[in-house]
């Protein structure tokens, strides 16, 4: 692999997100880079930082983000489906990857991508430990040991630890990437990253009109 390794930030909480899970290590993969992925926990990045609404619960702005997230869906090839529920948290999924990915990170990136599906393909909550127990049981994980780590203070603390640490370099929503030390907000960047990586800059204006041209 050449090139440093591009810094993904996931919550599976945001269809965004997951639309991003299915997408990056592929799109990274095809320039020869890795990809590292970190949990971040956007309900104290926008609600206890930022001070706004979720956006489930922001008038006329949630019904354009799941628009925009069908149609971004559409154009990936990727099933979504709006679940409707509520109270929702990823919690224990966001502990669970860090533990898992101590020792098989890509154990560790399956499981999410796998329980974020399950939220926004097959609609199920995502939020109870036993919920995540299960879907890593079906990856072969170490379930007792992670049913005792995600009852443990310490791994609490560890993720607490990890979205302070994402909230101090900028991370403010999901997805969000750092490629070359330069941040990049959004699903509907992933061309941008594309491009970026391609070329190891952005894209002028009048390549950006070929691109939407497709010449």
């Amino acid at each position: 692999m050449i090139g440093s390794p591009i810094d993904f930030y996931f919550d599976p909480i945001s269809p965004f997100s997951y639309l991003a899970t299915t997408q990056i290590d592929r799109l990274a993969g095809r320039h020869g880079r890795t990809v590292e992925w970190h949990p971040l926990l956007v309900g104290i990045t926008m609600t206890k930082v930022m001070g706004l609404k979720p956006i489930p619960d922001t008038p006329l702005k949630s019904t354009y983000s799941w628009m925009d997230a069908e149609r971004q869906a559409a154009m990936l090839g990727v099933p979504l489906r709006r679940h409707g529920l509520k109270n929702i948290n990823s919690l224990a999924a966001c502990r669970a990857y860090l533990w898992l990915g101590d020792n098989d990170p890509a154990l560790a990136r399956e499981l999410v991508k796998r329980i974020s599906a399950r939220l926004w393909v097959d609609g199920e909550d995502i939020t109870r430990p036993e919920f995540v127990l299960s879907e890593a049981a079906a990856f072969g994980a170490d379930v007792q040991g992670l049913e005792q780590a995600l009852a443990a203070p310490e791994l609490k603390e560890r993720l607490m630890q990890a979205v302070d640490k994402a909230i101090a370099r900028g991370v403010f929503g999901v997805p969000f990437f750092f490629v070359d030390g330069e941040a990049l907000w959004g699903c509907d960047r992933l061309w941008m990253l594309d491009f970026k990586l391609a070329t190891g800059r952005w894209p002028t204006s009048d390549e950006w009109v070929n691109l939407l041209q497709g010449t």
